[in-house]
């Protein structure tokens, strides 16, 4: 069986949105392609991002419209205007939101017309419908009716479009062609550039690592398409929801209000909307972490009224059934847990039955506890180190509220005189024996907690942190390729 990673690397955790150019957000194109660069300068051959799919408005990429779409926020709409089908003067406008929609909107008019002439074009756009006709028909579709319908949910819709009558869902079809157009095209153009990124990656030796959400978003394509398999009413309002207890995040615990499963109609159906998922995912990135993987074997449920994570109970999951189903279709499992938070004997046997590598996080490591284990030396190499993640606060601004008696056990295991603080925690990750070691580009710059990327447990002000151009120098990238180099984190071809 092929191992989940093959040799002792190094990664950056960069979400997609994070990137520095000309556009609301980052984009797929130049931007992406020059990161991959500075990835290899600084010794590095993975970078890790964030679940890509299209966003609600709170922005949160693991509250995603679809778990098989591209966020259409990420296409470069410069290749666009080189393609004519906007003008150059649009890019003016693309700066924020409501410009880069307008575009594409206006970029969607001038490609279909192209299609009309342009036979290899046409060809093109009616490969990728039928290759991915399994989750775009209905993606395009909700996603059209989303906008017909005000954008309210898919559950406050007519009756027969909301329970998917045959004869209610052909009429939409007819009657809403051309936005289906539109999203039929945004998610072409999406995959386009992605796969013209993942192989500019590929060439340079630096592996693609994405992030799967565990849950479906309530509203989305998945679950609406799918509600059989998910714990709804018959108005499709959810019985039961998902979350966590309180934690080390969170007081009240959480609640994520996504539909939970209804396992026993996964085990029916072989998991296959599972296979397909993962699958997907797995064609556009080469090592795939499962958040909140504990969920797999044993998730807490909360009733649907409840306000928080306080109140739920713990049931049993399908992960081993679910996990030797996709093994059998892929034959290896290229996936990394996320197994932070409550962990118990029978999540580590699941991981441990599979070879799966878990998560280990530098910023707990200091509680005084001698078996911690995210402590370095506690933990072995089938193993992802991070000096934090981005649910974390930065490292400097984790340093600046710890208590005196943790910075003192910090100081056994990493220098603290030069006074530098997230390139202590660096070098303890890049030094450890985990065979993967990644670090948050906030941590390579050294930023505070201004820098923070998601609180969990909040909405507001998250997801906004965004790199600009010319920030990480070539001294950055110099000095954490000689930690990689000490470390044989670097391949002697790169």
């Amino acid at each position: 069986m092929m191992p989940w990673i093959d040799r002792r690397r190094a990664g950056v955790l960069l979400h997609i949105a994070s990137l520095p150019g000309p556009q609301a957000c980052g984009v797929l194109d130049e931007e992406a392609r020059r990161f991959v660069d500075a990835l290899c300068e600084g010794g590095f051959s993975v970078w890790q991002f964030l679940p890509l799919g299209p966003t609600h408005g709170h922005g949160s990429p693991y509250e995603s419209l679809s778990s098989f779409a591209g966020n259409p926020n990420f296409i470069d709409l410069r290749e666009c205007a080189s393609r004519k089908w906007i003008d150059t003067s649009d890019l003016h406008t693309v700066h924020h939101a409501p410009g880069a929609n307008t575009a594409r909107i206006k970029a969607a008019i001038g490609f279909w017309n192209e299609t009309k002439e342009n036979t290899d074009l046409a060809e093109s756009i009616r490969r990728f419908q039928v290759e991915n006709a399994a989750w775009l028909d209905d993606f395009s579709l909700f996603m059209a009716l989303k906008k017909a319908h005000g954008g309210q949910p898919w559950w406050q819709w007519p009756n027969p479009i909301r329970q998917r009558n045959p004869e209610a869902l052909a009429d939409a079809r007819h009657h809403h062609t051309g936005a289906i157009h539109q999203v039929i095209f945004e998610q072409y153009l999406f995959f386009r550039q992605w796969n013209a990124l993942k192989k500019h990656a590929e060439t340079r030796g630096v592996m693609l690592f994405g992030d799967l959400p565990i849950y479906a978003a309530h509203d989305s394509a998945d679950v609406w398409a799918n509600q059989s398999l998910f714990t709804l009413n018959k108005n499709g309002l959810c019985s039961e929801v998902a979350g966590v207890p309180p934690d080390y995040f969170s007081k009240t615990g959480q609640r994520w209000g996504n539909p939970l499963y209804h396992w026993e109609q996964m085990k029916v159906e072989h998991f296959d909307w599972w296979v397909k998922r993962i699958q997907a995912q797995l064609a556009r990135m080469h090592l795939l972490r499962i958040d909140h993987f504990r969920g797999l074997e044993a998730y807490w449920a909360i009733p649907g009224e409840s306000k928080d994570g306080t109140v739920g109970e713990w049931r049993k999951g399908s992960g081993t059934e679910l996990l030797e189903a996709v093994k059998m279709e892929l034959g290896y499992l290229p996936l990394v847990a996320e197994d932070l938070g409550l962990i118990t004997p029978e999540v580590t046997a699941l991981l441990k039955h599979f070879d799966l590598p878990g998560m280990k996080v530098l910023q707990f490591a200091f509680d005084g506890m001698p078996d911690n284990p995210y402590l370095p030396g506690n933990f072995g190499p089938n193993s992802v180190i991070y000096t934090g993640t981005h649910d974390n606060d930065t490292t400097l601004g984790w340093f600046e509220t710890i208590s005196p008696e943790e910075k003192e056990r910090l100081a056994h295991y990493a220098d603290l005189s030069g006074g530098n603080i997230p390139w202590s925690l660096i070098r303890l990750a890049i030094e450890s024996d985990a065979r993967l070691a990644v670090i948050p580009m906030q941590d390579l710059l050294s930023l505070g907690s201004e820098a923070r990327f998601n609180t969990p447990g909040t909405i507001d002000g998250n997801w906004q942190w965004r790199m600009q151009s010319g920030q990480a120098t070539e001294s950055i990238w110099t000095r954490v390729r000689e930690l990689n180099a000490h470390s044989e984190r670097i391949h002697p071809d790169y």
